[in-house]
């Protein structure tokens, strides 16, 4: 029996547009991600303070997740992905002012609407990618398209290194605290607008996107229309285990990434006396190891089980995890590395085997899985609290925990009789 095409031709433009959106908001993930450290320094504040840029970003997602899904299910999924895109644009030309004013909760506020109008695109733009084809192939679709997000992933982290980091006074807490205030305001303002600069241009690249989306016509894949039964919805998911439990793997999975990558940069000083550049070289390494092995992990899908991936991946995450808390150092840091090639898989596959067979029910538990972003934004809140009281080496046990949950969803899903395995599709 011939498989069925994981993208048909006819779709072949729009998805290329949708994974180039994938691309996108990568590269606004991990450019955020360094933003912690970079803000702690120039403001003189703690780590869990400066993680106060993960609760902005990620709990942007939690909060715009069921009006995206609102806006789907009422209009369609390309109205989304444009609203969610222009948001995106929105948020980013906000470091313009925010760089000006110099305050902090300025750029909260700019990360925030930025990070808002992602949660509304990754909610239209995934199950999108999913309905561009046979329900059989949609994993591994999702996969594929997910497989361009590190791409943008390491374009992120380079222009974090390559503008952001290094325009980082070297000034240390005390250093700043004795400039007088004129002094210390001039080198705020330097580094303030370099990490603008990245931002602004990135918006002015995506308004090229947003108008390719608009003019291009693109299946509908929606049952859109004005009767919303939202509660109904709800109550039906809530009573389905195997999608409820997929939300919770999907929350620690998030938490897990965004902890890993966050505190990288603090790992490398902690245990190499490495300079936030330095450190950020290592990121980079682990962006490019997550690039390749996901789409080694997409090929694999042709063979081996989604669930079966993700079970014995999310265990070997947690080895690592307890070699990077329990060895810093080299050995550390090579860890560190290899929990990104065990990451790769993990966000599309909890996404398309918990959304499988939900029907009509799929655009609300497509929110459901964006909300679970919400780890993203409270657990680094831990790990950075940890990092204060303890140091960044042993505040890896908050990933190690996180990769537990993940591996046992993994073998819930893998033990269900009813688990189709891609490789038979």
């Amino acid at each position: 029996m011939e498989r069925p095409p994981v993208v048909p031709r006819a779709v072949l433009l729009p998805f290329v547009l949708l994974t180039v959106c994938f691309a996108a908001w990568g590269v606004a993930n991990n450019m955020t991600d360094p933003l912690v450290k970079v803000f702690s320094r120039v403001f003189s504040m703690s780590t869990a303070q400066g993680t106060l840029v993960q609760f902005s970003f990620y709990g942007a997602y939690f909060c715009l997740a069921i009006p995206a899904a609102i806006v789907i299910k009422r209009w369609s999924y390309k109205t989304g992905v444009l609203l969610g895109l222009g948001l995106f644009i929105a948020g980013a030309l906000l470091f313009l002012p925010a760089s000006r004013t110099m305050v902090y909760g300025h750029f909260l506020t700019a990360l925030f609407v930025l990070a808002g109008g992602l949660s509304i695109l990754e909610t239209s733009a995934n199950p999108f990618i999913i309905a561009l084809g046979p329900e059989q192939t949609g994993t591994l679709r999702l996969n594929l398209a997910q497989a361009f997000n590190p791409v943008g992933s390491n374009l992120g982290v380079w222009l974090a290194s390559t503008f952001i980091l290094t325009g980082l006074n070297p000034a240390t807490d005390a250093e700043r605290a004795a400039m007088d205030p004129e002094t210390l305001r001039a080198v705020q303002s330097g580094e303030l607008l370099a990490v603008m600069g990245p931002y602004v241009g990135m918006a002015l690249t995506l308004v090229v996107l947003w108008i390719a989306i608009a003019v291009v016509r693109m299946p509908r894949a929606s049952d859109a229309g004005p009767r919303i039964d939202f509660l109904p919805t709800v109550r039906r998911l809530l009573r389905n285990r195997h999608y409820a439990f997929g939300v919770v793997a999907q929350f620690f999975y998030v938490a897990a990434q965004i902890c890993v990558w966050t505190f990288t940069i603090h790992y490398g000083g902690a245990a190499m006396g490495l300079t936030e550049a330095e450190s950020g070289t290592w990121l980079q390494y682990s962006l490019i190891t997550f690039l390749v092995a996901r789409f080694v992990c997409t090929a694999l899908m042709r063979v081996f089980r989604p669930a079966m991936l993700l079970t014995w991946l999310a265990v070997l995450a947690v080895v690592l995890s307890a070699v990077v808390a329990l060895a810093p150092g080299p050995l550390g840091l090579w860890a560190l590395v290899g929990i990104s090639a065990c990451m790769s898989l993990m966000f599309p596959t909890i996404y398309g085997i918990a959304l499988r067979g939900l029907g009509d029910d799929t655009k609300i538990g497509g929110a459901g899985l964006v909300m679970a972003i919400l780890g993203g934004a409270l657990l680094p809140l831990v790990q950075g609290a940890l990092v204060d009281a303890y140091s960044a080496p042993v505040s890896y046990v908050v990933p190690l925990v996180c990769f537990v949950v993940v591996a046992a969803y993994g073998l819930f899903d893998w033990r269900r009789p009813t688990s189709t395995a891609l490789a038979h599709a």
